[in-house]
């Protein structure tokens, strides 16, 4: 299903803004957008010993616990997953991860959920989808929330 068609049954206010440069950072979808560098939520995939997971995590994250990650999903190991695992997995290349879609369990950063809105990728290098974090545990496989 295309991103178009699921946001087109969701009950949440959405919006695809388009830009003409791709947005690679937390820093550049700040500036350009506006808004607080936690707003920024990247899709990032995630390898463990049980397949792949989605995590969108707040751009305001310094650093990512792969521990934690590991005992959330109840893993041996976690680890981003590489470039090419990602364009495999997903269809998309790192940095243009839709928020939505993937097919792929989910882990939300449950710090999204102070903000309004949250913006990041839709597979497409010059758009970025804004939209509820709340939206984002209706759109996807959700499995778990984390707390850094």
């Amino acid at each position: 299903m295309k991103i178009s068609d699921m946001l087109s049954t969701t009950k949440y206010k959405y919006e695809i803004i388009q830009h003409d440069q791709p947005i690679l950072t937390r820093e550049d979808g700040s500036k350009y957008f506006g808004i607080d560098v936690g707003q920024t939520a990247p899709t990032l995939i995630i390898k463990t010993d049980k397949g792949f997971f989605a995590l969108i995590i707040s751009g305001s994250r310094e650093k990512i616990s792969f521990d934690q990650i590991a005992r959330t999903l109840n893993c041996k190991h976690a680890k981003l997953a590489s470039p090419k695992e990602v364009q495999k997995v997903t269809g998309f290349h790192v940095g243009s991860v839709a928020l939505i879609g993937l097919h792929l369990p989910c882990l939300i950063d449950k710090s999204l959920f102070k903000f309004d809105y949250v913006y990041g990728g839709t597979g497409n290098a010059t758009s970025t989808l804004k939209i509820s974090p709340q939206a984002l545990v209706e759109l996807n496989s959700s499995v778990d929330f984390l707390d850094f």
